[in-house]
């Protein structure tokens, strides 16, 4: 899916997190450098960094907003030799030796328009014919950038022409869907999926016209995640709100704290899954943190399974029952195709839905809607 939005009276193709990877690895399989623009914190190296794993590649970061034009150039010496004077190569660049033990290389080319364009013609050459001077980039070495667009007003050198003339351009932007597939996918604090399911705009709000320092984009929220408190740790709410206000805004902090004091009073997801809670009281039934509960489930789920492999089967389908009868019997639609969804395609549990008894009335009841969610 792609929308269109207007920056500087130019017309721009929005790209959604998971066709952005599709077509990053399209551009990539005929050798074409792409630029992959976007607003700060929306996951851009996170998807070069996935694409390199996939490939069983090697990635190498250059931050060229950091580089002088002979890090990348090198510098010359006299060859005693030749008579000649020669360029010694960067040493960051990768060498044949090292392309060889990868399927592929990814030169990932980051923050390449807050380069002054000095270090972004020392670049030109490289990415024009994929050599500087005598150095030659080997034939598995595949080439992407990526920037912050000059709406951002961030530090940024508009790009030369005949350089941007060079790469396949891609606005990425933030898509939830995409984003909370990827959080389920890294186990990304239940609290945080709860609450940005039930609050989708708050996942970004980034406005460049603002002085606010603390911003909730997706790269903040995951510093969410790993600020909150775990197992046996102690911080006082008033010092963990302090902190995630510097993370994601005093605004959204306040409603995610709030999210969590209700959170807290919902039942031990073990004791769903045991069967010993079948039921919520009416004050337990608020939306954000019945999403936060819905994820809990799932992740206690996924835990069970990669604890156990394929040892307690019988224990892992009266688990999997009580999970579907819970959300059918307490959840609205939403949450019960959330939950589905993860557990049967993020998570893909090893289920027999012929063992799993409630699972045929579920199936009857969401299935449809979770396939549609699923191919969304």
């Amino acid at each position: 899916m792609t929308n269109k939005v207007s920056t500087n009276d130019l017309d721009v193709r929005v790209v959604r997190p998971s066709d952005v990877r599709a077509e990053l690895n399209y551009a990539f399989n005929r050798k074409r450098p792409v630029f992959i623009w976007g607003p700060p914190g929306v996951g851009k190296s996170e998807i070069v960094d996935s694409i390199t794993q996939e490939r069983s590649g090697f990635m190498i970061d250059l931050r060229l907003a950091l580089m002088e034009p002979t890090d990348l150039r090198g510098i010359p010496y006299f060859n005693e030799k030749n008579g000649t004077m020669e360029w010694a190569t960067p040493s960051d660049l990768p060498s044949q030796e090292l392309a060889d033990q990868y399927e592929s290389v990814i030169l990932f080319l980051d923050e390449m328009n807050q380069a002054p364009q000095s270090v972004q013609a020392a670049a030109y050459q490289l990415i024009l014919n994929r050599r500087l001077g005598s150095y030659v980039l080997p034939d598995n070495v595949l080439i992407v950038a990526a920037g912050n667009r000059e709406s951002d007003r961030g530090v940024a050198y508009r790009m030369p022409s005949p350089l941007a003339n060079r790469f396949v351009h891609l606005e990425m932007g933030v898509d939830f869907e995409d984003w909370q597939t990827w959080a389920l996918e890294n186990k990304i604090s239940a609290d945080v999926v709860g609450f940005l399911t039930s609050n989708k705009m708050d996942l970004f709000n980034f406005d460049p016209r603002t002085a606010s320092r603390a911003f909730a984009t997706p790269r903040s929220w995951t510093f969410v995640s790993e600020m909150l408190p775990k197992d046996g740790e102690d911080i006082s709410n008033s010092r963990l709100h302090d902190l995630i206000a510097g993370t994601v805004g005093d605004g959204v902090a306040t409603k995610f704290m709030a999210h969590r004091a209700l959170s807290s009073k919902l039942p031990v997801p073990s004791d769903i899954l045991s069967g010993k809670v079948t039921t919520l009281t009416t004050e337990a039934k608020e939306i954000s943190a019945m999403f936060s509960l819905t994820t809990s489930l799932c992740y206690e789920l996924k835990d069970f399974v990669d604890r156990n492999g394929k040892k307690k089967m019988d224990e892992l389908y009266k688990m999997a029952d009580n999970f579907f009868n819970f959300m059918m019997e307490n959840f609205d639609t939403e949450m019960t195709v959330l939950g589905g969804r993860t557990a049967l395609k993020v998570y893909k549990l090893p289920l027999e839905p012929r063992k799993v008894p409630c699972i045929e009335k579920f199936f009857k009841k969401h299935g449809k809607l979770i396939i549609e969610a699923h191919n969304a």
